[in-house]
C-alpha cells in the first residue's frame, strides 16, 4: 500500500495515502480478518502507526485468513533488516567471523523477513499499468508468477482478481527448471 519510495511523494499526496491505509486497514478489521504488517512504520505518522498498532494487537479475528498490509515496504530494506538480525542473533549466540559467515542462510534470512511463517506467493498481482516489481517481495518473490493489469488499486474488482486467477491457472510452474 506505501513502499518507501512513497515516501517521498508530496504531503497532499501522501495524506490521502494514509486515509486509504487507515480505512483499508479498518474494512479489512471489520471482515474479520487479521493484519498482519509486512514493512516498518517508523516514518509513517503517529494516527497511521496507531491505527495498524490497533489493527494488529486488539483485533479478535473471526476467519484465519491474515491479510499482510505492505505500509513503509522497501524489499532492499526488508533484506538488509532481516540480515542484520540473523548476525545479531548469531552472534548473541556466541559466533564470530568465519563462523558467523558460515552460518548464514538462505532460510535463516527467511526466518527473519516480514513474511516469515508464511509461503512465498504463487502469484503477484500488479495494478496501476506499471510493469515492474518496484521492490516488492524481493526475496519471496523468486518463484512467483506475475499478473499486470491497469486499474489502479483503490479501482481493483473482483473480475479483475478472477481474470488474474484464471490466467494463473492456465500457466505450467516450472520453479526455474
Amino acid at each position: 500500500m506505501l513502499s518507501t519510495d512513497n515516501l517521498r511523494r508530496p504531503p497532499e499526496e501522501l495524506v490521502a495515502l494514509y486515509e486509504i491505509i487507515t480505512d483499508t486497514v479498518d474494512r479489512v478489521l471489520e471482515a474479520g480478518y487479521r493484519v498482519h504488517l509486512a514493512g516498518s512504520p517508523q516514518d509513517l505518522p503517529e494516527g497511521v502507526r496507531a491505527a495498524i498498532t490497533r489493527a494488529q494487537e486488539d483485533a479478535a479475528p473471526r476467519k484465519h485468513l491474515a491479510v499482510n498490509v505492505a505500509i513503509g515496504y522497501g524489499g532492499r530494506e526488508e533484506i538488509v533488516g532481516a540480515v542484520r538480525e540473523l548476525v545479531t542473533d548469531l552472534a548473541a549466540q556466541g559466533l564470530q567471523g568465519e563462523q558467523l559467515a558460515a552460518a548464514i542462510t538462505a532460510e535463516g534470512i527467511g526466518e527473519h523477513l516480514y513474511t516469515r511463517g508464511q509461503p512465498d506467493p504463487d502469484l503477484i498481482i500488479r495494478t496501476s499499468g506499471e510493469q515492474r516489481l518496484s521492490g516488492f517481495l524481493l526475496w519471496q518473490s523468486v518463484h512467483s508468477e506475475y499478473w499486470f493489469c491497469e486499474t489502479n488499486w483503490p479501482g481493483f474488482r473482483r473480475v479483475d482478481l478472477l481474470r488474474a486467477l484464471r490466467d494463473y491457472c492456465h500457466r505450467e510452474r516450472r520453479y526455474g527448471a
